[in-house]
């Protein structure tokens, strides 16, 4: 700010109505110029700082995302889904709302990858997941336990409920057909488990979904079972 008025209270009402610098007239070019190069040297240091704090919250961003998230699949690792699953089970017992919980095995896993190639099996696995995210409801959450096992939560969702998406992923994924293995077929099994109120802990939940999975491979594959 260039003014004829330079009183300290002229002074204290420039700075306090926005003006980064004060200089009453008449007065000095050379003064001038250093006031300028110090304000510009000042904007520099902090777009600099701005620019170096947001790499680093980038940098932190993807670190957790790296530690959360599967890396071939992109859904929730095992260690995210265990704590998800612990929030949604403590959420479910003290507000007495239903929750579901879907294990999916694919069928015959092992032999894609030993007549196509792990490679081949990678592709498959990703190609699960992208059938996997649209069908369960939104405020479902989906993750990768490893191998050839996926896991669906839905909140809010009891057993008889859940049936109606995990009946779509059957036929979704029956009906895929699958870049890399040709015209083979693949299919899933299907367990469906929910908490009875207060007497499944997180763990039994997970363990009455597996049960229920293995109950659907046992009685044919390519099916859905539900634990009661």
């Amino acid at each position: 700010m260039l003014t004829v008025k330079d009183t300290t209270a002229d002074k204290v009402t420039g700075l306090e109505s926005g003006a980064d610098d004060y200089l009453p007239k008449p007065y000095s070019e050379i003064e001038l110029n250093a006031r300028i190069y110090a304000a510009l040297r000042m904007k520099r240091l902090q777009d600099e700082q701005l620019l170096k704090n947001r790499q680093l919250q980038e940098m932190l961003t993807k670190v957790e995302t790296l530690a959360i998230t599967d890396p071939l699949t992109g859904l929730f690792n095992r260690r995210r889904f265990e704590n998800i699953l612990e929030l949604e089970f403590k959420r479910t017992i003290r507000y007495k709302t239903p929750l579901s919980c879907m294990l999916v095995d694919i069928d015959h896993f092992k032999s894609i990858n030993d007549t196509f190639g792990h490679h081949a099996g990678d592709c498959v696995l990703k190609e699960v997941a992208l059938v996997l995210q649209p069908l369960p409801p939104r405020s479902g959450h989906r993750g990768a336990l490893g191998g050839e096992e996926f896991v669906v939560i839905l909140p809010s969702v009891g057993l008889e409920g859940a049936l109606v998406p995990a009946n779509r992923i059957l036929q979704s994924i029956s009906e895929h057909v699958f870049s890399e293995v040709g015209e083979r077929k693949v299919t899933v099994s299907i367990g469906l488990a929910a908490p009875e109120r207060e007497r499944h802990v997180r763990q039994q939940l997970a363990q009455l979904a597996d049960v229920a999975m293995y109950n659907a491979k046992r009685l044919g594959r390519n099916r859905v079972e539900t634990a009661r």
